[in-house]
C-alpha cells in the first residue's frame, strides 16, 4: 500500500523531532553511532510501512524508540554472545516484547541524549565534522540541509559525517559522558559546537542571505535541551542565556528585503520580549549555579543583557559592557574580544578611545583578512569626521567579507562617506 503524502510528511515530522533520542537510546545499546542512527533510519521504514496500515500510534515517539531497540538486541544477538550482552545490558530485552504504548523511563533518555551530544562532539573529530554530526544527530537535519546551510557541495558533507562516524569507532570512543576534568574539557567543545551553529545562523560567513533562522532555531534548541541535561552547569546556561538574548533580536536585525540593519537603527519594539525573558532567567541560573568567577558565555550573555534591558539603543550602558569586556579578555583572550571591547569604549569614553584600541590590533596575524576590523576603524574614523579615511576601511572591509548582503551594507557606508 502506497503512503499517502499527509501521511509520509506526519511520519518525518514526528521522526525528525524524535530521532534525536531514538539514535541516543539505541547507540547505548549498540556503542556505535552509526549504526544508532542506522537503526532508527530502519524504524522509519517500519513506521511508513506499518501506519498508514494501523493509524498513527498514541506514543509515536516510543514505538520508534521500541522498534529501533528491538532491532538493536536482535543485532547485539547476531555479533556476540548473548548472555554476556544481557548481562552488559542489566535487564532481559530478549525475551520482553517490545512495548509500542510504554513510554522509556525519562531520566534513561535524558542520560542517553547527554551521552550523544559528548560523543558527537568527541575532541578527537575536526570542528567541522562535530558540526556536521551534530546537526545530523541532534539537529535533525538531513545532509542536503546541512549543505546548504553551509554552502558546502552536499558530498562534502556527506564525506564529513561518514568520516566521523568512522573516526569514533575506530578510536573506540566509548558512549558516555565523562566525568571530572575530562568532562569540563569535553562540555568546552560541546557549547563551542552549538555555538558555532548559532553564529553561522545569526550572521552568516558566505552567500547571499544575511541570516539562516533554522540554524538559529537548531542551536538554540540544542542549548535547551542541554541546559535541561545539565541543570548544575553554569556555563550551560550562560550559553543558553546568550542564544535567548541574541534570537531576541533576529526579527529587527534585517529589512523587508532582507539588508542588514545595525543595531543603532534597529526597531526595538521587535525584539522578542519572550526571549528576553527566558534569557534572563537563562542567566540569573547561570549566576545562582556558579561557584567561581563566571565563565566566558557567562560573560557574553551578561554582555547580551545589557543591550535587552535598553530600550533605546542610548539608553545603552556602555560602560559595563566595556567592563564586561574587561573580564572577557582575562577568561578567554582574543583578538576579537579585544575589538568588541574597543567598540564599547568608543561608546564610553569617545571615539578617539576607541581609535587607538583598534589600531593597536591592527598588526595582529589573527585579524588580517577579517573584516570587521576595518569596518570598525571606518566607523570610528566617520564619527570622528575623517570620512575620506572612513570610506578607504569601509571599501577594504566590503572586499574582505564573503556575504552578499554585508558587502552591500559596507558598500553603501562606503558612498555615504562621499
Amino acid at each position: 500500500m502506497e503512503t499517502q503524502p499527509a501521511t509520509a510528511h506526519a511520519i518525518e515530522t514526528v521522526f525528525r523531532l524524535e530521532s534525536p533520542r531514538v539514535i541516543a537510546g539505541v547507540a547505548r545499546i549498540v556503542r556505535d553511532v552509526g549504526i544508532a542512527e542506522e537503526l532508527a533510519q530502519d524504524a522509519l521504514v517500519a513506521a511508513l510501512e506499518r501506519w498508514p496500515l494501523d493509524g498513527v500510534p498514541d506514543n509515536p515517539g516510543a514505538w520508534l524508540m521500541a522498534t529501533a531497540r528491538h532491532r538493536a538486541v536482535d543485532l547485539v544477538r547476531r555479533r556476540e554472545t548473548y548472555a554476556r550482552k544481557l548481562a552488559e545490558l542489566g535487564r532481559d530485552l530478549a525475551t520482553a516484547p517490545p512495548s509500542y504504548d510504554a513510554p522509556a523511563d525519562p531520566d534513561d533518555i535524558d542520560d542517553d541524549l547527554l551521552r550523544l551530544v559528548f560523543t558527537a562532539c568527541h575532541p578527537v573529530l575536526s570542528p567541522e565534522a562535530r558540526t556536521a554530526l551534530t546537526l545530523r544527530l541532534l539537529g535533525g537535519l538531513t545532509t542536503a540541509e546541512i549543505a546548504r546551510a553551509y554552502l558546502v557541495p552536499e558530498p562534502t558533507v556527506a564525506q564529513r559525517i561518514v568520516r566521523a562516524k568512522r573516526t569514533l569507532a575506530k578510536r573506540n570512543v566509548a558512549f558516555e559522558v565523562p566525568y571530572g576534568p575530562d568532562r569540563e574539557a569535553r562540555l568546552g567543545s560541546v557549547l563551542d559546537v552549538i555555538y558555532l551553529i548559532f553564529n553561522e545562523g545569526y550572521a552568516a560567513t558566505a552567500g547571499d542571505d544575511w541570516l539562516r533562522p533554522g540554524l538559529c532555531e537548531d542551536a538554540l534548541r540544542l542549548a535547551r535541551v542541554l541546559s535541561a541535561l545539565m541543570p548544575k552547569e553554569p556555563e550551560v546556561h550562560g550559553l543558553a542565556a546568550l542564544l535567548e538574548f541574541q534570537a531576541s533580536r533576529a526579527t529587527a536585525r534585517t529589512g523587508p528585503d532582507g539588508t542588514p540593519v545595525l543595531l543603532e537603527d534597529q526597531n526595538r519594539g521587535r525584539w522578542n520580549r519572550m526571549l528576553i525573558a527566558r534569557g534572563i532567567h537563562a542567566l540569573d541560573r547561570a549566576g545562582a549555579t556558579a561557584s567561581g568567577p563566571p565563565g566566558p558565555y557567562t560573560l557574553q550573555a551578561a554582555i547580551a543583557a545589557c543591550h535587552a534591558r535598553a530600550y533605546t539603543y542610548e539608553e545603552t550602558d556602555w560602560r559595563a559592557i566595556a567592563t564586561l569586556y574587561g573580564l572577557l579578555a582575562v577568561r578567554a583572550p582574543s583578538p576579537v574580544v579585544e575589538l568588541n571591547r574597543a567598540v564599547a569604549v568608543s561608546m564610553a569614553d569617545g571615539p578617539a578611545a576607541g581609535l587607538r584600541l583598534v589600531d593597536a590590533l591592527a598588526a595582529t596575524p589573527a585579524l588580517r583578512g577579517y573584516h570587521l576590523l576595518p569596518s570598525v576603524r571606518g566607523d570610528l574614523l566617520s564619527r570622528l569626521g575623517r570620512t575620506a579615511e572612513a570610506r578607504e576601511e569601509f571599501l577594504r572591509a566590503a572586499a574582505l567579507t564573503h556575504n552578499e548582503r554585508e558587502r552591500q551594507l559596507l558598500s553603501r557606508r562606503a558612498r555615504a562617506c562621499g
